[in-house]
């Protein structure tokens, strides 16, 4: 066997380890990984108040009560948007059940199966659903558990991010140590710049939808401009998914074809805006992923940590591509991860429209 061959299974087993690793410790991970990228969000705020000569500690406090009371706002936010959506609810019912009655049908007539079978083999999956409340219980409190961890872990790598910092530097050979504290303050600031760009991209599209879903008469159209909003959490499929139970929940309450199709365009017109205009102006270029390893990224996150990992995945990858960008040995995966450098070319219209907004 070749040297190169060997160092390519090598490659691969460290990998698979890695992989491994990751999986086995994500109760202890994922919770810890939230933390820190939340933790970037807030040090330009917290180290903003300790310019002010607050305590650290206290700076810190104060960063986790806004977080409290952000949080405690969006569920109230979206709380209140779905007490509105149950006033509905029977009528919704009813056409669920309406729906449901022609797919019955439809599925007796093309695949002879009778609404006796169909109707015993809904009783067996309505029976193995009692089941899930246990399994919703034990959730909801690991959810709390690992919910109160983060925000110990974001108190923590706030108040002691110095000596963090320190320790780090401390690994590094000192002819290496300026270059290291490049690196850390850079991935840093890649997480600060994709939360922030983030949460304004989301605000941004809570209005667009919420004005557009008003103007078709879209019942609860606030409710579902947050939903998709919120979904833009997960690029490419988040808007897709919000859009598409938009649809099908404005179809059952008996919407016309006209607004189904408004809503469509709705998305087509949002994106279009979201992709030339709101996203080279918020999110900038410091997150350089390319779109193929950004849905791998997120498939693999996903595979691994589940909805945290969809979440984190993103950030993740950003800081591994800085990280890879600043050691020779890893600048070939750096450059396979990130986007592809057009030469001699005319300027796409996302960065015309940048260069024209900084021109002013």
């Amino acid at each position: 066997m070749t040297t190169s061959a060997l160092s390519l299974i090598k490659k691969l087993l460290v990998l698979f380890l890695l992989i491994g690793g990751l999986y086995i410790a994500k109760a202890f991970l994922i919770p810890l990984s939230i933390a820190g990228v939340v933790a970037t969000l807030f040090l330009p705020f917290c180290k903003w108040m300790e310019s002010k000569r607050l305590y650290r500690g206290f700076a810190t406090s104060i960063c986790l009560l806004v977080i409290l009371l952000f949080i405690g706002g969006l569920f109230f936010l979206v709380g209140w948007q779905v007490s509105a959506l149950a006033s509905d609810f029977v009528l919704i019912k009813q056409r669920a059940l309406e729906t449901s009655a022609n797919i019955q049908d439809y599925i007796f007539n093309h695949f002879g199966i009778t609404l006796e079978k169909q109707s015993q083999l809904l009783e067996t999956q309505q029976a193995n659903a009692g089941d899930i409340i246990p399994i919703m219980a034990g959730s909801m409190a690991s959810g709390f558990i690992n919910f109160f961890l983060t925000l110990v872990y974001i108190f923590g790598l706030l108040y002691y991010r110095a000596h963090i910092k320190k320790f780090l530097l401390m690994l590094a050979q000192p002819s290496h140590r300026d270059e290291v504290e490049k690196v850390i303050y850079r991935v840093a600031n890649v997480s600060q710049q994709y939360l922030f760009g983030l949460s304004k991209m989301i605000v941004c599209l809570w209005i667009m939808y919420s004005i557009g879903f008003s103007i078709l008469g879209v019942k609860n159209a606030f409710f579902f401009a947050i939903l998709c909003g919120l979904l833009e959490i997960v690029p490419f499929i988040g808007n897709i998914t919000g859009t598409t139970i938009t649809v099908l929940v404005s179809a059952v309450q008996g919407a016309s074809l006209p607004i189904i199709l408004g809503i469509i365009v709705t998305y087509g017109i949002v994106q279009f805006i979201q992709g030339w205009v709101l996203e080279p102006l918020i999110v900038g270029s410091q997150v350089k992923i390319n779109p193929l390893f950004t849905i791998i990224a997120l498939v693999v996150g996903e595979l691994i940590w589940g909805i945290a990992g969809i979440f984190l995945a993103i950030p993740l990858i950003a800081m591994f591509k800085i990280v890879c960008d600043h050691v020779d040995t890893l600048k070939p995966y750096g450059f396979l991860i990130g986007e592809i450098e057009t030469v001699n070319l005319d300027l796409k219209p996302s960065k015309k429209i940048v260069n024209l907004f900084k021109s002013k």
